[in-house]
């Protein structure tokens, strides 16, 4: 009889002494890295210092360009929020998705041609998020800020995978509203409450691994700042080349100073070396208010009362137009991630990046498979650890609602750009690396190339469903400019 029960012995034996081996061979899996996403509202790519910036300052930003990487080559899949922001949560392109302007959307009756609506005012609820799948993982998920995505009940953040979420509904940034309601004692600025509200949920959520989405409305319009910052700006000299508005400055570093925080809190809570941090923004800086009026909230007008100032925000040169257009101003953004330890320190990387690639590069972090429905973005795992990447990869626009234009598409493939007008029929085409002001039409001069792009173009429209403006039978040439009331807005 013992001798029978001598191999069970010693089988249980050699099982524990290879255990104890693995574990100290480091065969035990890695705990997955915190992913801590921060999101700027309109902040343009010109903005930053680390971007060549030298009026406005952001010395947090800054130190965590220097500890991490600076993507030079990122944009947003739409030159507005709502697409934008769906397209992080979904990593599919807004025209796949069906919010192609920002929610409800922008009108003008009388022109020349009807724009589509948004299929949905909200984010699809069959979308399965970037949320939803790295709770897979065991992520605890907690989204913070501006949404735009819905704020019906099964619309808002907690019903497309996260556990916690207060979502900003308007107020300003001085006596902001949310979803669900915080305490009314809270008289902290915006900025302040969301990153208060980020660093609660990392401290009740660090022995797991979390998920953190902080998403600020700095520096969108109407701007306001504190008024200790406004004063340090106005007295500060400014550059011939760039408009230097002192609240908008303020409010970048309201933006910064979060940053800051939240790296802060990181450290004391001994989770820095396994989270990665990006920084990104949704649409490119926005220069003037579409509808022509004063774009300084009433807390801070004072400041420009009696100066054209209070009309401009910001300056995006070198890059041509602003929000709201598929020009560079428009759609090309900051990006700064740091991840201690993976991402080598002070790397700048020209990788073609799209906000479609965050939800793949999520899933890679997290270690967790595709979900079954289509992702239109790549992980940037390769570009983040060893600055890998296509240099003739192409991406994709589909803008087809009048803002700061006309209803346009575009397509960038390595370096060369091309954009449709949707209301003309018009091709343009621009190299970026030589003409990044896209100052420079060479349809005429490179016909090839320009067939070769519009063949591209055509061929992804066609593959997300694209769809667009239609000839208007009310088209009154006298009236075309003017701005009307959504459709949806009516219902």
């Amino acid at each position: 009889m013992c001798k029978q029960s001598q191999p069970p012995v010693i089988f249980c034996i050699l099982c524990l002494l290879f255990c104890n081996f693995s574990f100290a061979a480091g065969n035990v899996p890695e705990r997955p890295p915190n992913i801590v996403f921060v999101l700027a509202d309109d902040l343009g790519w010109a903005d930053l210092p680390c971007y060549g910036n030298t009026f406005n300052e952001a010395p947090n930003l800054n130190k965590l360009a220097e500890a991490g990487m600076r993507f030079t080559n990122a944009y947003a899949a739409c030159p507005v929020c709502s697409p934008t922001r769906a397209s992080i949560q979904s990593g599919q392109y807004p025209a796949r998705v069906g919010v192609i302007d920002f929610i409800t959307g922008h009108w003008r009756p009388y022109e020349e041609v009807i724009v589509p609506r948004n299929r949905t005012q909200y984010l699809p609820p069959e979308i399965i998020t970037l949320a939803e799948s790295v709770q897979k993982a065991g992520y605890k998920t907690g989204y913070f800020g501006k949404w735009h995505l819905g704020n019906g009940k099964d619309q808002l953040p907690g019903a497309q995978g996260y556990d916690d979420f207060h979502v900003y509904t308007g107020g300003g940034f001085y006596s902001p509203r949310f979803i669900p309601p915080l305490p009314q004692e809270n008289k902290k600025r915006l900025s302040e409450v969301l990153t208060d509200l980020g660093i609660n949920f990392m401290e009740r959520n660090r022995h797991n691994p979390f998920f953190l989405f902080l998403a600020h409305y700095d520096v969108h319009v109407q701007l306001d700042a504190d008024r200790d910052l406004i004063k340090k700006y106005l007295n500060k000299e400014k550059e011939d080349t760039y408009p230097g508005n002192a609240v908008y400055a303020s409010m970048i570093e309201h933006v910064d100073k979060s940053v800051g925080r939240i790296l802060q809190k990181l450290s004391e809570l001994g989770l820095e070396e396994n989270t990665i941090v990006i920084f990104y923004s949704d649409n490119g800086g926005l220069i003037g208010r579409f509808d022509k009026i004063p774009l300084i909230a009433e807390g801070s007008i004072d400041v420009y009362e009696n100066s054209p100032m209070k009309f401009i925000a910001t300056s995006n040169a070198p890059l041509r137009a602003e929000k709201g257009t598929v020009y560079e101003g428009g759609i090309r953004e900051p990006l700064i991630v740091k991840w201690p330890g993976k991402i080598k320190p002070g790397v700048v990387s020209e990788a073609i990046v799209s906000s479609v690639d965050f939800y793949p590069t999520f899933l890679d972090l997290a270690g967790v498979e595709k979900p079954e429905q289509v992702l239109d973005g790549k992980s940037l795992l390769p570009a983040l650890l060893e600055n890998k990447y296509d240099p003739e990869r192409a991406i994709f626009w589909h803008y087809p609602v009048y803002h700061h234009d006309q209803p346009a598409g575009a397509v960038r493939k390595g370096d060369w750009k091309l954009i449709q007008n949707f209301v003309t029929g018009k091709l343009n085409l621009y190299h970026l690396k030589f003409n990044i002001s896209e100052s420079m039409d060479l349809s005429e001069l490179y016909p090839e190339k320009t067939k070769e792009l519009s063949t591209l173009l055509e061929e992804w429209q066609q593959s997300v469903s694209a769809e667009f403006p239609v000839p208007n039978s009310a088209f009154d040439e006298s009236k075309r400019f003017e701005w009307g009331i959504h459709p949806d807005n009516r219902q």
